[in-house]
């Protein structure tokens, strides 16, 4: 079987919402896709961490698609799943032996200093997120019951192994936690730290926001760089992205291997899944399958 995309949603997104759907229709030309929804993301169940835990959901989608038969699989996050995608690469590597095991990843709330890709996901005892289903290429029904929530129940190495991704692309992802240099992500934050805030994000924009802090801290998405290597990695920015400026991206870069890395500089590029025009998809879903 051929490979698969998964690809991982940014905060208050979806599988169900139309950018979500258009950006999979377009991957699916290249490749079978796999979307999920993050804990606390629409019908999944739990509480978002806004990029913690969410790395064990993207984990499961990834170990979700290898069980349906793709055995070369390339992460794809917007935003905060572009954050997730990053981390996700650095603790499940090929060599599950090489980094930090699922044990260190991540804390058990919501940070705030998520972006607006970084989800809270469900604390201890919360249940993940759950919702997924084969993107329009994949071919393969999901299996009943069998959504990323189900999958995250199996540990050990051999897990770990198998949720690895063979590619990786992160796309208007942030740098670092508790960015708030720009005024959509002041509205971000007070959207996860204040009571009101997360009021209007559950009952307006269907995210639930686990109210507790990260503790401990997860590991941050410059730190997770330099750890992907030999795995490839694309990084895509739009120098118009109203969100994190052109010093994330570049500070990713930096931090990463050269040898393994890339950085696209998008020309009128605004911010994630919803500004990612078909021809920029196409691009990134070209290179995917070309690493792969």
């Amino acid at each position: 079987m051929g490979p698969a995309i998964v690809v991982a949603h940014g905060f208050t997104g979806a599988l169900e919402r139309p950018a979500l759907r258009r950006a999979a229709a377009v991957l699916g030309r290249h490749a079978a896709v796999v979307t999920f929804s993050f804990r606390g993301h629409g019908r999944s169940g739990g509480r978002s961490t806004v990029g913690d835990r969410e790395v064990l959901d993207l984990a499961a989608a990834v170990r979700w698609a290898r069980r349906l038969g793709h055995r070369r699989v390339v992460t794809v996050g917007f935003s905060m799943g572009g954050s997730v995608v990053l981390r996700h690469a650095a603790l499940y590597g090929a060599d599950a032996d090489r980094g930090a095991g699922p044990g260190a990843e991540p804390g058990s709330g919501a940070g705030p200093g998520a972006e607006p890709g970084a989800e809270p996901g469900a604390g201890p005892g919360a249940e993940p997120g759950s919702e997924a289903e084969s993107g329009p290429s994949s071919g393969a029904a999901p299996e009943p019951g069998a959504g990323p929530g189900a999958l995250e129940a199996k540990g050990g190495a051999g897990a770990r192994e198998a949720a690895h991704a063979n590619a990786v692309v992160a796309v208007s992802a942030p740098a670092r936690w508790y960015y708030r240099g720009t005024a959509p992500m002041r509205r971000v934050h007070w959207a996860i730290t204040r009571p009101a805030g997360r009021l209007v994000s559950r009952y307006g924009l269907r995210t639930r926001i686990d109210s507790r802090g990260w503790d401990p801290e997860p590991l941050s998405p410059v730190a997770a760089a330099p750890l992907i290597a030999p795995t490839p990695l694309l990084i895509v920015h739009g120098d118009r992205d109203p969100y994190f400026p052109l010093d994330h991206p570049r500070t990713l870069a930096e931090a990463a291997d050269p040898s393994s890395t890339e950085l696209w500089i998008e020309p009128g590029f605004g911010h994630a899944e919803n500004a990612a025009d078909a021809a920029l998809l196409d691009r990134i879903a070209a290179w995917a399958t070309a690493r792969l």
